[in-house]
């Protein structure tokens, strides 16, 4: 994850973002996305931790680029959306990755956003705000060598009867 990922992931928008400023944002985000208070709480802490920790030795500040401040909002949106589908979910940098049997689940999927990547056989979500700015071909391995992996699988819930 890049700083500027970093930056979305936490809402801010363009002018100088200080550690001060950081580490209230990083709290912020814990609680709203705690997993107690949180369907997708697990793989949102996952992304709001890696987003720290590429801004957490900022000690002079940074700049924020950027008009939008939701990317928290629209990819927990997106993640409570196919929470339960038993699919395996990997966060890489900023970008939601989804694997496994996904074919019944296509509808869902598009409906919350996910985008099919015939290339690399998976589902990711980017909301349409987020653009990338590299419009190289990578390869799995190379986005997970440069941005790492968290791999969460999702167990499908089911209700017990008695």
């Amino acid at each position: 994850m890049n700083i500027q990922d970093a930056l979305k992931v936490f809402g801010f928008n363009a002018g100088h973002v200080t550690a001060k400023d950081i580490k209230r944002a990083y709290r912020k985000a814990a609680q709203k996305y705690h997993p107690d208070r949180n369907h997708a709480g697990l793989e949102m802490m996952q992304l709001i931790n890696a987003a720290y920790d590429v801004l957490r030795d900022i000690e002079k500040g940074v700049e924020a680029k950027g008009d939008n401040n939701d990317y928290g909002d629209l990819v927990n949106a997106a993640l409570n959306a196919i929470m339960g589908l038993g699919l395996t979910i990997e966060i890489c940098g900023a970008w939601i990755w989804l694997s496994g049997n996904t074919k019944p689940h296509k509808e869902v999927l598009k409906s919350a956003g996910f985008i099919w990547a015939p290339k690399k056989m998976k589902w990711y979500f980017r909301p349409n705000d987020f653009k990338s700015r590299n419009h190289k071909a990578w390869s799995m391995d190379e986005i997970r060598n440069r941005y790492g992996s968290d791999i969460i699988k999702d167990e499908q819930k089911s209700i017990k009867t008695v």
